[in-house]
């Protein structure tokens, strides 16, 4: 896995969302296999007043506290701050804070195998030095909504001081 050191602007996003800790997700009754699915059952990357459908964010903020706290994910796309889009009841708005990140790239391979090994190293990573981590904001970027097995390059970032 390649990391390297980032400076990202503010990032606005429409999406889909729920609040999760990661101990619920490593457990059989985790809640991100079906936020995943109400993503690809909608139509949000069509919709009037989004940007481009790619690429795809899956933003992990308002933590509790730590990674052993609770915490939202947003699974959407990227909105200008001019766009009249309306979030509803199914529909949430985040911002990816403008901040500095430490960047993973997780191996080419199937996304559910990948993302969550990518993960694991992440999580061993901070485990060496946890007051790097701010907490305000990560995500993983998919180059593509599509989610080709084989060939996409997912980048994980993570906020840190």
């Amino acid at each position: 896995m390649s990391i390297y050191t980032v400076e990202k602007p503010e990032i606005r996003l429409v999406g889909v969302s729920v609040r999760t800790t990661n101990q619920v997700e490593l457990g059989p009754n985790g809640l991100l296999p079906g936020l995943w699915d109400t993503y690809f059952g909608s139509s949000l990357a069509s919709r009037a007043g989004m940007g481009s459908s790619e690429p795809l964010y899956s933003l992990y903020t308002d933590y509790e506290s730590d990674a052993s706290g609770a915490y939202t994910v947003v699974i959407g796309h990227e909105v200008s701050e001019e766009a009249a889009f309306q979030p509803d009841d199914k529909l949430s708005y985040a911002v990816i804070p403008a901040s500095k990140y430490l960047v993973f790239t997780a191996e080419k391979g199937p996304v559910n195998e990948v993302v969550p090994e990518a993960w694991r190293e992440i999580w061993a990573y901070f485990e060496k030095s946890p007051e790097l981590r701010t907490y305000t904001g990560d995500y993983e970027l998919y180059p593509s909504r599509n989610l080709d097995p084989g060939a996409n390059e997912v980048q994980i970032y993570i906020a840190v001081k």
